[in-house]
């Protein structure tokens, strides 16, 4: 179960850590960026430490307790000051808090520093609405869209609540419901690999769920279930495509202006 609701929040700080996950920093950049700039315009310095890599999750759930073990130890002291660690990938997130404890259970030494990192996870659209507090001005014309929100996500963060309070404050922005909002996309990180036939009926399926809301576009808070379902649709030549929720956001409220 996630933790929406009995998690207490800290006050806005005036400077955050970026964790920004490997699928954006070699696929998705822009919703890096963008995340950056919503932080900024609300105020918030972001620091970026060069050496981070991968949160572990795809050794985590291939099974590989050892090489998740290493590559989470790499990322445990990326993050010195005492300051909240932004990801903009609930997956990603859900993996730093809720798994890095476990990892670390043997050790009481590295359990204290992955206890003490994982309470200053933040998913992006969490830390934004319940942290930053950020109030958005709407600046486009109205829009229908469908939301996706990974099955990890979901499940251990809350992001489909967080979403959809942020998008709740675009007067014209419509979200709609799909049927299958709490399905997986099939891209699983490696499972898309070990079960690309499995993984490639549960994307068709989503995809057309997703289609069938008439939305103009879809956005999602995790690059992963993002690419999965775009790549789903350019196969079947489709020029539909989805976004991810920092960049429709970034986008929407009109950039530098769009703080109210």
């Amino acid at each position: 179960m996630d933790e929406t609701g009995s998690r207490q929040y800290p006050e806005k700080p005036a400077r955050v850590y970026l964790f920004g996950t490997c699928l954006i920093d070699m696929f998705c950049p822009e919703a890096g960026m963008d995340a950056v700039r919503l932080l900024e315009r609300e105020g918030i310095e972001v620091h970026f430490p060069a050496d981070q890599t991968c949160c572990g999750q795809p050794a985590h759930s291939s099974g590989f307790p050892e090489q998740t073990r290493a590559v989470a130890l790499a990322q445990l002291r990326l993050f010195p000051e005492p300051w909240p660690v932004i990801v903009p990938s609930g997956s990603c997130a859900g993996m730093m808090r809720h798994h890095y404890p476990k990892i670390f259970a043997d050790d009481p030494r590295l359990l204290g520093e992955a206890r003490a990192l994982a309470d200053r996870i933040f998913e992006l659209s969490e830390f934004l609405l319940n942290v930053a507090r950020i109030r958005l001005a709407d600046q486009g014309a109205p829009v229908r869209v469908a939301l996706h929100t990974s099955c990890a996500a979901r499940r251990e963060m809350g992001t489909h609540v967080h979403a959809r309070a942020l998008l709740g404050q675009l007067p014209g922005v419509e979200v709609a419901m799909h049927g299958h909002e709490s399905e997986c996309c099939g891209f699983g990180g490696t499972f898309s690999l070990k079960h690309p036939s499995i993984s490639s009926a549960m994307a068709s399926d989503k995809v057309d769920a997703l289609k069938e809301t008439g939305a103009q576009t879809f956005l999602s808070a995790d690059c992963g279930c993002m690419l999965n379902l775009n790549h789903t649709l350019q196969k079947r030549g489709d020029g539909w495509q989805g976004q991810h929720l920092a960049t429709f956001l970034w986008q929407r409220t009109g950039g530098e202006g769009g703080r109210q």
